[in-house]
């Protein structure tokens, strides 16, 4: 696809020069128009919108000129915040930048909603399995209640955006839930996924910070510092260095 926008960019205001007549000049661009707006609505449905940054300037501009040159067919700018930000930002106002074509199916929008959704769940997973587990219940019940029809769709879009924004932020969520200490999401990652040990969580958290060094992620030498301080903090409880390992590698305020 991006190689036939790049062709027909560069040919857009050429086409009658190139040999085209104006019948299949005309049937060219309303043939890319039907095709990018085609891949935009599947790209926005599975949280993967192509980040429109890999077009030079010009070509965008370009692209905008020839392909969605009426206002309200225009995208949001999805490449600077994604869906789920735009949701969590303007609520249902949001919905509004979407295709035409999405924007009148409210089945569509909501598996579009939920395909975002679930793709973060998954992606951010890894930082903190026990966290996103309950997201992903969440979700699910969410979705039954929608296809059971026992909210409205405005309560379905309220829950919903409520949802994205515990998915993306989770530090947005109830701070009671945590002891005092816990105040980062790192400790929290590690006390949900370490039986909520708050002493545990302290002595690797501690043992971390002052054991890593600089550019130490993907560092064997300076990985195995990290694996050895923990080792000794660990001792006694049943948990692994590997385990352990695998949630501090995956918190970024560590590297």
């Amino acid at each position: 696809m991006a190689k036939l926008i790049r062709a027909f960019t560069n040919l857009a205001g050429e086409l009658t020069d190139a040999g085209y007549s104006e019948q299949q000049a005309n049937q060219i661009r309303i043939d890319v128009e039907f095709y990018t707006k085609v891949r935009d609505e599947i790209k926005i449905a599975s949280g993967d919108f192509v980040d429109m940054k890999q077009f030079e300037p010009g070509m965008r501009q370009m692209l905008d000129l020839w392909v969605d040159a009426d206002p309200s067919e225009t995208l949001m700018d999805f490449e600077e915040l994604g869906l789920l930000e735009l949701i969590i930002e303007r609520g249902e106002k949001a919905l509004d930048g979407l295709p035409a074509d999405m924007r009148g199916n409210q089945e569509a929008m909501a598996e579009a909603i939920e395909n975002n959704v679930r793709r973060t769940i998954v992606d951010e997973n890894p930082v903190n399995p026990k966290y996103y587990e309950k997201m992903s219940v969440l979700l699910d019940e969410l979705i039954a209640l929608r296809r059971q029809q026992a909210i409205s769709y405005q309560e379905y879009l309220e829950q919903v955006r409520e949802l994205a924004k515990q998915v993306k932020h989770p530090q947005s969520g109830s701070k009671n839930s945590y002891p005092v200490s816990i105040d980062t999401l790192a400790k929290k990652a590690l006390y949900d996924n370490l039986g909520q040990d708050e002493v545990l969580v302290i002595k690797i958290d501690t043992a971390v910070r002052h054991t890593k060094k600089a550019d130490w992620y993907g560092d064997r030498f300076k990985e195995r510092e990290i694996s050895f301080a923990i080792a000794e903090e660990i001792e006694g409880y049943s948990v692994t260095v590997a385990d352990v390992m695998a949630l501090v590698k995956a918190q970024k305020e560590y590297r």
